[in-house]
């Protein structure tokens, strides 16, 4: 196996636990014996448990001796609830690690630089645009920010509107859109929406679907009570209500709970003062070929005044979804710090 294989194995192996390993990262490895041939492989565990890299070389037993680790993310040289990944690697014997990116937290980085003093041949950057857009996102935005990463996701039509004049939503968007989406909320850690949603629509928040093992936690943004009888106030999953309607006061208390992803779901309002705060991080929009005329916008009150002051977007993406399209897009600053 070469090593471009190998790391397309681990970035693998690493979308398969994105969502259960914060405030850790999700990562993969792959090793390889001597003669190229995959003799391990594993992914982070939950907190408190293996990290990738002790995985995968446990599979690979004494076959990890002179070979190569593939991994997503530079080996840790900290003590942490777990031993440095480096002294693992270091006691497997093996004589070369790959890694796509850099650890940007400082109390983590400095692998590399351990491995290379020990004689080991260290190599960086394969995949690695494909890495830091990919299971690895959030987690480095949180390093580095030590914020959340914020993904705003609706559903809207061609003209824009999340719901009828009347104030009926369902559906905007098509049952493949809808069953992609619960398939995106098993792999975050967060799902946020306003007050005002709850009292609306009483959303349940959940993943649902065939296979689902794993919830969300459902955060609940506002200062209004909610009502007995709320689907988010039931025990299918875990729910917070934030009582606050600042940004940055959410982000700090997802972080001090150890959420890396979030989910942003709320109405216009809420989307809007993310935005205004600079709080969005990437917007991911569901649009419907339908047209409605009038109802509620995507967004409100985004402080925008002037076609100059617009916040632009870089697409990455842009897809179909069943009928809808799917677009994909960071805010720019986000993409410049990033």
């Amino acid at each position: 196996m070469n090593l471009d294989e190998a790391m397309a194995r681990a970035i693998a192996a690493s979308a398969r636990v994105r969502g259960t390993t914060s405030p850790n990262p999700p990562v993969g490895c792959v090793v390889l014996d001597a003669a190229g041939e995959l003799v391990g492989e594993g992914a982070t565990r939950p907190p408190g448990q293996a990290h990738a890299e002790v995985v995968a070389l446990a599979r690979a037993g004494e076959r990890a001796r002179g070979g190569t680790a593939v991994v997503t993310l530079e080996p840790c040289s900290h003590q942490g609830r777990t031993p440095p990944c480096t002294d693992a690697l270091l006691r497997a014997g093996v004589a070369r690690v790959v890694h796509a990116v850099a650890d940007p937290n400082p109390k983590a980085a400095g692998g590399a630089q351990v491995l290379r003093a020990a004689g080991v041949v260290v190599e960086s950057g394969l995949r690695a645009e494909e890495v830091a857009l990919g299971p690895l996102r959030a987690w480095l935005h949180f390093a580095r920010t030590g914020r959340p990463h914020v993904t705003w996701k609706y559903a809207a039509t061609l003209d824009g509107r999340t719901a009828a004049e009347d104030g009926t939503s369902r559906w905007i968007s098509s049952a493949e859109s809808r069953a992609e989406v619960h398939g995106l909320r098993t792999a975050i850690d967060a799902i946020v929406v306003g007050t005002g949603t709850v009292l609306a629509d009483n959303p349940r928040l959940t993943a649902r679907g065939e296979g689902v093992t794993r919830q969300p936690l459902r955060v609940v943004v506002g200062e209004s009570d909610l009502p007995p009888g709320s689907h988010v106030l039931d025990d299918e999953a875990e729910t917070v209500h934030v009582r606050t309607h600042d940004p940055d006061e959410v982000l700090a208390e997802l972080a001090r709970r150890g959420a890396v992803d979030v989910l942003l779901e709320g109405g216009p309002t809420l989307a809007g003062a993310f935005v205004r705060a600079g709080r969005v991080d990437r917007v991911l929009a569901y649009v419907a070929p339908k047209l409605l005329g009038a109802g509620p916008p995507a967004l409100r009150d985004a402080g925008v005044s002037t076609v100059t002051d617009a916040v632009e977007l870089v697409v990455e993406q842009v897809g179909m979804c069943g009928p809808d399209v799917r677009v994909s897009a960071t805010i720019a600053a986000t993409t410049s710090e990033g």
